[in-house]
């Protein structure tokens, strides 16, 4: 018998321990003037239960030989769960098995009823690509006739139909659910009339508006289960977040049962929360974070220690990946080492990253959150995240990405010079002891639920009395008055010719993305963009960078959606600057403050492309500026706003004034994201001297998605904390009139920033 090849290539020699290089990365940190702050994590053993009552002993066979003998606690109580018929959601870290918390009960009971179907979603096509090949690889060794297929954008028109006739397993994802297999479920009746489970993977994912919507298409898909006779039971995957149990429930509308007491072994880990040194005291400016994370990575991945560093930005995804490749640069004609990954690179491009890390021949990839979910893509031993991404979740999801063959690893947060990183830098208990985030959606905003009652409609007629969110009736007498549904014996009918799923995207408010084109002899498309990103980064003149490759886009056709662009060799690239103006429409909620008012309410703004800079790389010089023509955008959504009364601004100039809101919107716009599980470029700030609707000084965050999606009521209800985190960042900050890590970077040397900032914020709080 031949001997199979390996599954991943065997190093001749073998690699120096993860650990060993840690601690000479932490001994080269702590030997510069700065703080590095180290935490080791103690590798943990596993705790094991028994297969539950109703697991197939022929899946049971199967798993022992592939070395499981018996499963985790968790994944033994979730199976269990499942084959009761309970509604479960998993919440453990990553690598910890959760796979098999789902497979294992769906597969069971397909061997005891070959009729059975089940559903599983998840957020990314490579998601359930990664969990396809899982499966076929189960279902092989079971020798059993259970047939797996995914569902989605890239699946051949002509094997559609088998997959909806035969398919015992779909795996698809929540846009095309929603788009693609509802609006069209009589040619999905085998799946609905038999739907046993739906598997919905990476929940943490599903917040604010993707969340909100994905709620919705599930009320849809429960509604139409109920026609077809089907009461399924959903199994539920997550990352740590403080509210599993809570987010889980209201995306599927019904009790679920929380297990969080993992069981799954891990290796050691050596944590470490890095802040550049000051290379300039008076003004506050640090080095800059994506050199000292290049520094870091390319030390990483020269001694041969596989890594993902990830980015805030596509933008600083494509400079770190410049660096990186200077700094590693290979003899001619050897294959990159490293490679970037990100929203925008086509879908062939993305795969062939994701194997080159399975096989090795990928060292080291730069990568936004788009690898931060849980696609398998082998042993790295290293993570590198350059600044905070926003939550403990996320850093925790992506510090995770490291280790995940239960090896040790090293996970680094190199921080930025804004707010939000250095009180982070500053407090590091707070990563190490602070509670994770919750998940915040808002399933009837009248927004995201007025969009799928019109989908829902067009599915099934509503009757009478129907709920399927707040207001439901209201709603459909709405929209009855507009001649989009016909009320007729107590039933509401679609009427309209539209297709109401293709005018609504899930992860934005806008179902239009941009595709960009090189131009030459051969026109090719060689990636794509959102449309609210569009002004920012293809508007005409920008350098737009695609894996490491600079482009100029000679021409944007706004109306047909094209980028037309060249390849350059430039030494800067180009950043965008957005005019914002801010409208109050109505207050929902107000309290007093010790010197002003605390606002919740609607508000009208208008975003408008103005000009955009030139950096040079490297130096980060600006180097030339241009003009955007680009049409303005308009949107209506929630905001918490302050008010500073007399009392607040006795004593102080306009110019102190304006340069203290200035200085408390910048620090509360990047604070906030502590206190709301999102980005801190979810939330938006504007300040305003004069507000028109009091004639008073008001600091705006807003919610950047249009109607909202919990941000604002949650920053209303926590406004005394973020504006008492906002003063101790401001106070702990060593710079003199402030600087990017407190109230922004400050031109003038005497700026009254950062001290009115602080005089400002101790009137409002009464201190």
């Amino acid at each position: 018998m031949v001997k199979p090849p390996p599954a991943y290539p065997v190093p001749a020699v073998r690699p120096i321990p993860p650990v060993v290089i840690a601690e000479k990365v932490v001994a080269t940190l702590r030997a510069k003037p700065t703080e590095t702050h180290v935490r080791r994590i103690d590798e943990r053993p596993a705790r094991f239960g028994e297969w539950p009552e109703g697991a197939d002993e022929r899946l049971t066979a199967v798993l022992r030989k592939r070395g499981i003998e018996r499963p985790f606690v968790h994944q033994a109580a979730a199976i269990g769960n499942a084959l009761a018929g309970k509604n479960t959601v998993v919440v453990t870290p990553t690598a910890s098995g959760k796979t098999l918390c789902y497979n294992a009960p769906v597969l069971s009971a397909i061997l005891k009823d070959p009729t059975t179907r089940a559903l599983y979603l998840f957020p990314t096509k490579a998601l359930a690509q990664d969990q396809l090949d899982e499966l076929h690889g189960l279902v092989t060794d079971l020798q059993a006739d259970i047939r797996t297929f995914t569902y989605d954008g890239d699946t051949p028109a002509d094997a559609r139909r088998a997959v909806r006739q035969a398919g015992h397993i779909v795996l698809t994802n929540p846009d095309m659910l929603h788009a693609a297999i509802l609006p069209h479920h009589t040619k999905w009746m085998q799946l609905f009339e038999s739907l046993q489970y739906v598997v919905i993977d990476e929940v943490h994912s599903y917040r604010g508006v993707f969340g909100s919507h994905l709620a919705n298409v599930l009320r849809r898909l429960r509604r139409i289960c109920q026609f077809y006779g089907a009461d399924p039971t959903f199994i539920l995957c997550s990352a740590t977040i403080a509210n599993p149990g809570e987010l889980a429930a209201a995306l599927v509308g019904d009790d679920v049962e929380l297990i969080d007491d993992n069981g799954a072994p891990s290796g050691e880990r050596v944590v470490v929360i890095h802040n550049p040194p000051v290379v300039n005291r008076e003004l506050g400016i640090r080095q800059s974070s994506l050199k000292a994370a290049r520094d870091i990575s390319a030390e990483l991945i020269r001694s041969g220690i596989q890594t993902i560093v990830f980015a805030p930005s596509r933008t600083r995804v494509e400079l770190l990946l410049t660096y990186l490749r200077d700094s590693l640069r290979n003899k001619p004609g050897d294959p990159e080492r490293v490679t970037g990954y990100r929203g925008g690179y086509l879908p062939n491009e993305r795969r062939a990253v994701e194997k080159g890390l399975r096989d090795g021949t990928v060292r080291g990839v730069v990568a936004t959150n788009a690898l931060e979910l849980g696609i398998d893509i082998g042993g790295l031993g290293a993570s590198v995240v350059t600044g905070y991404p926003g939550s403990l979740a996320s850093l925790w999801q992506q510090f995770g990405r490291a280790g995940r063959s239960r090896e040790a690893a090293l996970s680094v947060l190199v921080a930025s010079s804004n707010p939000l990183d250095q009180f982070v830098a500053t407090h590091p208990d707070f990563v190490f002891e602070g509670a994770v985030e919750r998940g915040l959606i808002d399933p009837d905003n009248l927004f995201v639920m007025a969009s799928h009652v019109k989908c829902a409609a067009f599915e099934l007629p509503f009757t009478v009395g129907e709920v399927f969110g707040a207001n439901t009736d209201e709603l459909l007498d709405i929209l009855a008055e507009d001649g989009v549904i016909q009320k007729a014996n107590n039933r509401y009918h679609w009427m309209s010719e539209a297709y109401p799923a293709e005018q609504v995207s899930l992860r934005t408010a806008s179902t239009d993305n941009f595709v960009i084109i090189e131009q030459g002899p051969h026109p090719r498309v060689i990636g794509e963009c959102d449309r609210p990103s569009a002004p920012l980064l293809i508007h005409e003149d920008a350098i737009y960078i695609h894996r490491g490759q600079q482009y100029q886009v000679e021409y944007l056709d706004w109306d047909d959606k094209k980028a037309f662009v060249t390849p350059v060799a430039v030494d800067y690239y180009t950043d965008a600057q957005l005019a914002v103006e801010l409208k109050v429409l109505d207050s929902f909620h107000s309290e007093g403050a010790a010197a002003g008012r605390h606002d919740m309410g609607e508000v009208a703004i208008t975003f408008l492309a103005t000009i955009f800079k030139k950096i040079k790389l490297n130096t980060h010089e600006n180097v030339g500026w241009g003009k955007i023509a680009i049409p303005e955008a308009n949107v209506h959504t929630t905001s918490y706003w302050l008010t500073f009364d007399e009392k607040a601004t006795n004593g102080l100039d306009r110019e102190q004034i304006a340069s203290g809101l200035s200085g408390i919107g910048e620090l509360a716009r990047n604070l906030a994201a502590i206190f709301c599980l999102c980005d801190a470029r979810d939330i938006g700030a504007n300040v305003q001297v004069r507000a028109p609707s009091t004639e008073l000084p008001t600091v705006y965050l807003y919610d950047m998605v249009p109607g909202g999606v919990g941000l604002a009521e949650k920053l209303f209800e926590v406004h005394d904390r973020l504006l008492e985190a906002c003063l101790a960042l401001v106070k702990v900050c060593e710079c003199e009139t402030g600087c990017p890590g407190c109230v922004g970077p400050q031109v003038e040397p005497a700026s009254p920033a950062k001290r009115a900032a602080a005089l400002l914020l101790e009137r409002v709080l009464g201190v």
